[in-house]
């Protein structure tokens, strides 16, 4: 990351037909197909239940308590972007609200990533604007420390780079780096195709200890079978 604060303008972006077809996956297939990683841990929650989006990282690097860079990032987004930010150090101060929704609603920003609170969660509801944070707090920020604009930062130890495609659903944040994009989505496309053969399996009778060889592995384990004791009286 960079020593100095900046606000780099004209980043790349990954292609708007690779984040739709990621967004159609949902978070949980996204992290499995990427060998279970990218995923922001969970302590990242959707303020309100039922979205599902994914969009091109614009992201921020913001002192605590402080929501400036935040403002100056806005200027950067464009229709399908989500907000991605990360203080410096930890901080729960409720960041943004229904105004900062507004703003980001209009310039076609999908949806706000933030490790730190958030607050209006009513308001952004009825708005519909989708927003995941690691807290919900009514204490407000300040607007006076610099901080740096579509430069990597790291969420839940998953480094974030402009560009890259952030997957968002009720089960938490999924970052997919750009250059993966197109790997990902046929590894996902492999992945729910076999799910779709193994639902039908289990719909059938099937049971998991089989269709996963999990028999011999248990086996190989030393766990053994026994006769339950009779109950006592």
């Amino acid at each position: 990351m960079p020593s100095r604060n900046v606000i780099f303008v004209g980043t790349a972006r990954t292609p708007m037909d690779l984040v739709d077809r990621l967004a159609s996956f949902g978070t949980a297939t996204v992290h499995e197909a990427m060998g279970r990683s990218g995923y922001l841990g969970p302590r990242l929650r959707p303020i309100w239940a039922g979205a599902r989006v994914a969009g091109n990282a614009v992201t921020v690097s913001v002192a605590p308590g402080d929501n400036l860079m935040a403002h100056a990032a806005v200027e950067q987004t464009t229709a399908g972007d989500i907000l991605v930010v990360s203080p410096t150090s930890p901080c729960t101060d409720g960041y943004f609200g229904d105004v900062f929704a507004t703003s980001l609603t209009q310039r076609g920003v999908r949806a706000l990533v933030t490790d730190t609170g958030i607050r209006d969660v009513a308001e952004l509801k009825e708005l519909g604007f989708p927003a995941w944070s690691s807290a919900v707090s009514a204490q407000g920020t300040v607007k006076a420390t610099p901080g740096s604009v579509n430069t990597p930062i790291v969420i839940g130890s998953v480094m974030i780079r402009p560009g890259d495609v952030i997957v968002a659903d009720d089960d938490g944040v999924a970052c997919v780096p750009r250059a993966q994009a197109q790997h990902v989505i046929d590894q996902c496309e492999i992945r729910l195709r076999k799910e779709v053969d193994i639902k039908r399996a289990f719909a059938s009778g099937a049971l998991g200890l089989d269709l996963y060889g999990l028999r011999e592995l248990i086996d190989e384990l030393g766990v053994e079978y026994s006769q339950a004791p009779p109950i006592p009286g």
